[in-house]
């Protein structure tokens, strides 16, 4: 695989992976796909970023990016055929809101038993009121900024995603229709479905390099 190709390094079932696999697809923009494992991270990643999370990104030149959302928006400053970031500035409120108290709140009611004095259900219910809040801006448009999908909608999902999954039975009883629909809609899309592709494992010494991770079909 051409070595000008950017480098990703993903773990499937990470959120902050997955938006930024999102991004790359809807960009259009062909990286080599790396697949870790956190138990056994390369020792390359960890030269390009020390923090040991995912996702990164190691550009051509050197460069690394390291966060997810700044994935996303070098993929898609770079070519935005979907027009992601044409929602102006309230898909990032709504990433903020994602990235901070919700995500607090799904960490401890998804893994309660890493933070002492936390109670999964009060913090449930926590989760459930941010989910209530973009309920009631689906119900008035079909995305969370307007009738398109934005960048907005690309970043949160994959953590709504976690939520509803951790005990499906419940979040299907939630008076959340509109959330509902709009999750079960991008989980069954092309652009996800192909961005959630198994790989194996990449290590240095492999015989064939990481796969190409490319745009699905519309």
């Amino acid at each position: 695989m051409s070595a000008a190709l950017p480098v990703l390094y993903s773990f499937r079932r990470c959120p902050y992976a997955m938006r930024a696999r999102l991004a790359l697809a809807a960009s259009e923009t062909v990286v080599e796909h790396r697949e870790v494992l956190l138990r056994g991270k390369p020792a390359e990643m960890l030269a390009a970023s020390p923090k040991g999370t995912v996702p990164v990104l190691v550009l051509p030149d050197g460069q690394v990016v390291e966060e997810s959302l700044d994935i996303m928006r070098w993929a898609l400053g770079r070519h935005d055929p979907r027009g992601w970031l044409t929602a102006g500035d309230a898909m990032f409120d709504l990433v903020a809101i994602n990235d901070g108290p919700f995500k607090q709140a799904l960490d401890r009611y998804k893994y309660p038993n890493r933070y002492d004095g936390e109670d999964a259900l009060e913090n449930r219910a926590r989760g459930l009121e941010i989910l209530t809040a973009l309920e009631a801006r689906l119900a008035g448009s079909a995305f969370l900024c307007g009738e398109a999908m934005s960048l907005a909608d690309a970043a949160i999902f994959p953590f709504v995603r976690q939520f509803a999954h951790t005990d499906r039975e419940w979040f299907a009883r939630q008076a959340l229709p509109h959330l509902q629909a709009w999750l079960a809609a991008h989980l069954a899309s092309p652009l996800f479905t192909g961005v959630m592709q198994k790989y194996p494992v990449w290590t240095a010494n492999r015989e064939t390099d990481g796969a190409a991770l490319r745009v699905a079909p519309s």
